[in-house]
């Protein structure tokens, strides 16, 4: 049986999906609380990885070195870029980049990891296309997207950056930690896919968006996830 690690940067991401699991063991590693059991008759090891790339990275690579798992899914929100994309919609990974990568002063261009054969990572076809199914079946009120996802540790909350990161890196969408997961899962060969819910538009008003729909938001995430683990 393959073993899935779900991330999510919050507790608010994965609380839910814990309290469905069975057989669970806890450990607690880097002061991150890995919970692993059965969710819907699949093998899962569940965590909150903290906020920001470098929680996500450490996260990542203790589910490989340590659970060894088999396939890698970020969950959580992120703040649209794009007007198409509204608050609850869901965007699913084709592949992510850091959108705070500046080696601009070595002459890379901006979002390069300099000496690195990739910067930008792709998700897992088979992942993706499974999500895309799953997606308008359990949840077929709301819109799906996929395209790219940016991460950088910055929330987002201001119309020229946003503006900027839309035309500049073609993202979908932005948040602090996909990025990480996937170069991370890159350099393990491991499958991944990064899986957000629109919490908000990126813009002058995140931060009150951001509270308002969170809890909706993540809401999708969860009826996602759990078919997503039936089919895989």
């Amino acid at each position: 049986m393959k073993k899935i690690a779900i991330i999510g940067a919050m507790d608010e991401e994965v609380n839910v999906l814990k309290s469905k699991m069975q057989n669970t063991s806890i450990e607690i590693i880097a002061s991150m609380e890995f919970c692993e059991g059965i969710l819907v008759g699949k093998e899962v090891v569940v965590v909150r990885s903290g906020i920001g790339k470098v929680n996500a990275a450490v996260c990542t690579q203790i589910l490989v070195d340590l659970y060894q798992v088999d396939a890698v899914i970020n969950t959580g929100v992120a703040g649209s870029l794009r007007n198409e994309i509204d608050i609850a919609d869901i965007v699913l990974s084709t592949d992510t980049l850091q959108h705070d990568m500046d080696a601009t002063g070595f002459g890379y261009e901006l979002g390069i990891i300099p000496r690195m054969d990739q910067s930008v990572f792709r998700a897992n076809e088979s992942l993706l296309e499974l999500a895309k199914e799953v997606c308008k079946e359990v949840i077929p009120e709301v819109g799906i997207h996929t395209g790219r996802i940016v991460s950088g540790d910055q929330f987002i909350s201001d119309n020229v950056k946003k503006e900027w990161l839309s035309k500049y890196f073609g993202g979908f969408c932005t948040e602090m930690e996909g990025a990480a997961v996937a170069q991370t899962a890159y350099l393990n060969n491991i499958p991944f896919l990064v899986v957000r819910a629109i919490s908000d538009k990126a813009d002058h008003s995140a931060e009150m968006s951001y509270a308002e729909f969170e809890e909706i938001a993540i809401g999708h995430t969860v009826k996602l996830l759990e078919a997503l683990l039936t089919r895989i």
